[in-house]
């Protein structure tokens, strides 16, 4: 009879719609006979009967001890049906996976007793027990680190598996991971091919985002062996901190990641300016802030209907077009997913209400520029205007975004190539020394330390603009996701938050009535008609005053600050939780909705429900 050790089960491949097993650690429970241990509790039997499970091997004291190939035992369903690597606890640790009167042998003398009926996977260890093991033994792994009794692999044999048809392998620390079938699943779409065949660290150094203990964890779940001792390091042994040479921030900022750096203010001080300060204005960067010296600086202008392409320096820019300025609201995709991810948790950075900011921004007309280059603006098949930055990933590739032609050639839209923000220089961390302004679109687009302007027929091939800022049905999960299918976000729905008080404050009142600021902004150039307020639920609501530009209703880039006294009922006495709410609509009469649960999304954007907070009356 054997003894069950703490084993994990680190991967199990499927061809098609994604893992078929979630990681299992089975803890130790003292002897039990395997045919007694309950199979729910390893794996479900329906997951080994799955059409698309391509194989099983099998793992003693790091070799390879047998591979079993469905394929050849379909035909009387007799077969292991997963391919799994293994690590177990001791000297001779086994995995066997039985199906139906299937029996895999793992070694001659390990006590393996048959199993009948539909059990699932079992787990064996002939090693010593979990009570005899020290704590150092028994301790959850981290991701990366040497696990003993996994297979060895060198740098070259890593680097052969660099193809989907020979299998995706990557390297990470001390460990070695074969992530071909999570590629489908990854929210950076194929990104990730290009570490294949190499090492993650470079690549994480750039997108630390990813160094979070669930996205490490469920690395590990792809875990095949460890990397060679004296291949582990070289990757970054000579790579410099590519985030060393980024700008000084404000400390008042709340950062959501620290490589890239993304940061918004404290939410009470948006309603203080009309004109959010520079210091103060939120940050979303999605790749190391780049160093452009100005002297050098070029925008580089081409595509359809332009013959040669044509290069201007930042002081032509400023020289050769008349100077425009437009007050704009630029609003992160992810602005108030904290609040998405209370009704189930998302992937993306977990903003809070204060992802949004207004400034003045100065510089040349879009269309200005490209007439100057020769475009025929009127041109049918310029569809759409690409915008790429000078900030670039590890394969040198520049973030880059796109709008409609219909959008960016619009002489009312007011896009621009801007060089000042607030009568300043732009901040390095806004786009210094040119970012293109596209009112009333989603942050993602409005790019900043644009280096070039392409006509395009087709959108940017960008992950960003393919893989990435797209809304989905609250019933779509990441492998039902079609981001080829969905629309990429361009204008905004319209949005409103309660600045202050802030939720969970103790609040005093004046006249009694409750005191409350915030913001409120609609995309497309959509003007402010209405902020409503509530302290019941929404049963009766109040007009708040509005703080507003003079622009028109239908060319409105600006967010309206707002603010209302709300009376409490009569009889309300000090330590009485009050909920405000509130809710905003737009010119073409948009409104937003009650609650997040229809909202929700796999990647948590365009969270624009009513905005609640509670307070406690002093």
């Amino acid at each position: 009879m054997a003894t069950l050790a703490e084993i994990t089960i680190w991967r199990c491949v499927a061809r098609g719609a994604g893992r078929m097993t979630k990681p299992a650690s089975v803890l130790h429970r003292t002897k039990h006979s395997c045919t007694s241990f309950p199979s729910a509790i390893l794996c479900h039997p329906k997951w080994l009967r799955h059409e698309s499970v391509l194989g099983c091997s099998i793992w003693l004291d790091k070799r390879k001890i047998r591979d079993f190939n469905t394929s050849s035992h379909r035909r009387n369903r007799k077969s292991t049906l997963a391919w799994v690597g293994v690590v177990g606890v001791g000297v001779a640790s086994a995995l066997a996976l039985y199906y139906r009167s299937y029996v895999a042998e793992a070694k001659k003398d390990a006590d393996v007793p048959a199993i009948q009926g539909n059990t699932g996977i079992v787990l064996f260890s002939t090693s010593r027990t979990h009570s005899e093991l020290d704590e150092s033994e028994t301790r959850a792994v981290t991701a990366g680190e040497e696990i003993v009794g996994l297979p060895e692999y060198t740098m070259e044999e890593v680097a052969k598996h660099d193809s989907l048809q020979n299998r995706i392998w990557v390297s990470y620390h001390s460990g070695v991971y074969d992530i071909t079938d999570f590629i489908p699943l990854h929210p950076g779409g194929t990104k990730i091919l290009m570490a294949a065949g190499g090492s993650l660290e470079p690549f994480w150094e750039m997108y630390a985002v990813h160094k979070k203990d669930e996205i490490l964890a469920m690395m590990e779940e792809y875990r095949i062996g460890n990397l060679r001792a004296e291949d582990r390091g070289y990757a970054t042994a000579n790579m410099a901190d590519p985030y060393a040479a980024e700008p000084k921030r404000h400390h008042i900022f709340q950062p959501r990641s620290m490589k890239p750096f993304n940061a918004e203010p404290p939410l009470s001080l948006l309603v203080d300016s009309f004109i959010t300060p520079n210091e103060l204005y939120f940050i979303r960067n999605h790749l190391p802030v780049p160093e452009v010296n100005p002297e050098e600086y070029e925008l580089e202008i081409s595509g359809i209907g332009i013959k040669k392409e044509v290069v201007l320096t930042l002081e032509e820019l400023k020289t050769k077009f008349p100077k425009h300025t437009i007050t704009t609201t630029i609003q992160c995709a992810g602005n108030r997913r904290s609040e998405i991810n209370k009704i189930k948790k998302v992937k993306g950075l977990d903003w809070g209400s204060a992802a949004i900011s207004t400034a003045q921004w100065s510089g040349a007309r879009l269309l200005d520029v490209l007439k100057h280059a020769g475009a025929d603006v009127e041109h049918k098949d310029i569809k759409h205007i690409e915008f790429e930055g000078l900030d670039t990933d590890p394969a040198h590739q520049p973030y880059g975004a796109s709008v409609p032609a219909e959008k960016a050639l619009d002489p009312n839209a007011d896009v621009l190539l801007a060089y000042e923000m607030n009568g300043e220089e732009i901040p390095r961390d806004h786009g210094y020394p040119v970012r293109a302004i596209v009112p009333g679109v989603v942050g993602a687009r409005n790019v900043k330390w644009v280096g070039r302007v392409v006509l395009t027929d087709e959108e940017s091939h960008s992950h960003w603009q393919r893989r990435d800022y797209k809304g989905f049905s609250s019933s779509c999960d990441w492998d039902t996701a079609d981001f080829d299918k969905a629309y990429s976000i361009q204008e905004l729905p319209v949005q409103s938050a309660i600045c202050v008080p802030s939720d969970g404050a103790t609040v005093s009142t004046v006249s009694g009535a409750v005191k409350a600021k915030g913001y409120a902004w609609s995309g497309g150039g959509r003007k402010i008609i209405r902020v409503d307020v509530s302290i019941d639920q929404g049963k009766t609501w109040i007009n708040a005053k509005l703080n507003q530009d003079d622009s028109s209703i239908y060319r409105s880039w600006a967010w309206t600050l707002w603010e209302a006294d709300i009376p409490l009922p009569e009889n309300t006495k000090p330590g009485t939780q009050v909920e405000v709410i509130c809710k905003a609509v737009d010119s073409s009469y948009n409104v937003q909705p009650e609650t997040f649960e229809p909202l929700w999304n796999i990647r948590g954007v365009l969270a624009t429900a009513w905005h609640r907070v509670t307070v406690t009356i002093e």
